[in-house]
């Protein structure tokens, strides 16, 4: 049995190995789709364009355009407006992604010690780039008027309801106030202290494409048989159906590693991403479970397929909302309850909190083992489920119905 399926193990990665093209496709497009996904899936917002419409000629509001003038790389063009509508026509044909309304009152109450009233109108149909463009304001506003006047706060009321509470505020006691104008929290950053985006990228990276490397052996691989007519072929050997599954299986879990590997020796060496020894040993003790589930997944697809095409549809049909349910772009906490149950049974959503913490944290085995364990049922549910598929497609390709 042993030497059985040692042969179809052999002719499987000669078969992926021998052609070109194959080669290539296994090789190439994940590292070029790695070096462009770690510097344009970045969560950074650079070469803005910014509206303005400033209402205040005095001295803090040109210092404070100054200091915008001065950020090129997050600032890339800022465009005044004479007056509000035509900053938010702007906004709405998405010539700006925000727009800093500066009132009349601004210098004069900023350097007076008041509240220099200011408004951040941003694009809510780019949530994600508005949210974090909106915090850089926030930031850029508050040192700001920290430094005009010696603690100063600019206000933002978007809402009558904040000016209710701007209005609590300058009601509260003394004593409230004072404590708050004492405190100035200091935040530090765990993990990735210069919120560097590629070290918050490319760990998940390295799971998701050697997701899709695995699928996609797979997924062709007995799809590749019925098209070539050699299916028939497979079937009439002394090869047991479990033993064609395992012959199928071990060369894609094999280079599904391989690229695991490069790719983590690309991150370290290449990106200079942190890696202990440690978080060494979790990747590799983790990622053979991962892979066996994915190609569970494969081959299931495989099965099913008729042609090459269509199990490589099938695999993009599988890979996009695995992506989208790993927490790669968005917290799992984060996906509706009706759909998180299927994050939980998502091997890839483990795989991509496992690269994480394995790069950035150097968890201990306590911590990871929560991670790891899931993989194994999901796991045997997927090469069992598969295992019936291709018996089913076994006995069809016997009977010829």
């Amino acid at each position: 049995m042993w030497q059985r399926i040692g042969r179809l193990i052999v002719k499987e990665f000669l078969v992926v190995l021998r052609d070109p093209r194959t080669r290539l496709i296994l090789v190439v497009p994940p590292m070029v789709q790695l070096l462009i996904f770690s510097f344009a899936a970045t969560h950074e917002v650079r070469n803005v364009v910014l509206g303005v419409y400033n209402e205040d000629q005095g001295l803090a509001s040109r210092e404070l355009l100054d200091r915008l003038h001065a950020i090129p790389e997050t600032f890339s063009r800022i465009e005044y407006f004479a007056d509000l509508r035509s900053a938010e026509e702007a906004l709405s044909a998405q010539r700006v992604l925000a727009v800093l309304h500066i009132g009349q009152t601004f210098s004069k109450e900023l350097l007076s010690g008041g509240a220099g009233p200011v408004q951040v109108l941003t694009d809510g149909r780019q949530s994600n780039s508005a949210m974090i463009l909106q915090g850089y304001l926030a930031r850029i506003l508050e040192d700001f008027a920290g430094q005009a006047a010696g603690g100063a706060r600019v206000a933002a009321p978007p809402s009558d309801e904040a000016e209710n509470l701007l209005a609590g505020a300058d009601s509260a006691p003394a004593a409230a106030k004072s404590l708050g104008q004492t405190l100035h929290p200091i935040s530090r950053m765990w993990f990735n202290p210069n919120l560097n985006p590629i070290w918050s990228t490319l760990p998940g990276l390295v799971a998701v494409l050697s997701n899709l490397v695995a699928l996609l052996i797979t997924a062709l691989s007995v799809a590749r048989e019925k098209e070539l007519g050699t299916f028939e072929q497979l079937l009439v050997s002394p090869l047991r159906a479990g033993e064609i599954l395992v012959g199928k299986a071990v060369p894609a879990v094999a280079l599904g590693g391989l690229e695991g590997t490069l790719m983590i020796t690309m991150a370290v060496l290449v990106f200079r991403l942190p890696l202990s020894w440690h978080g060494l040993q979790v990747l590799l003790a983790a990622m053979p479970l991962f892979l066996i589930a994915v190609v569970g997944i494969g081959l299931f697809v495989s099965s099913l397929a008729r042609t090459q095409q269509q199990g490589l549809l099938g695999a993009f049909t599988y890979q996009v909302p695995a992506t989208l349910l790993s927490g790669f772009a968005t917290p799992v906490e984060n996906i509706a309850l009706g759909l998180r149950w299927i994050a939980y049974v998502n091997p890839l959503q483990y795989m991509v909190s496992l690269a994480r913490m394995a790069f950035l944290e150097d968890p201990g085995w306590d911590v990871v083992l929560g991670l790891i364990w899931p993989m194994v049922p999901i796991g045997l549910v997927s090469l069992t489920a598969a295992a019936l598929l291709f018996r089913q497609a076994t006995l069809l390709a016997v009977t010829g119905k």
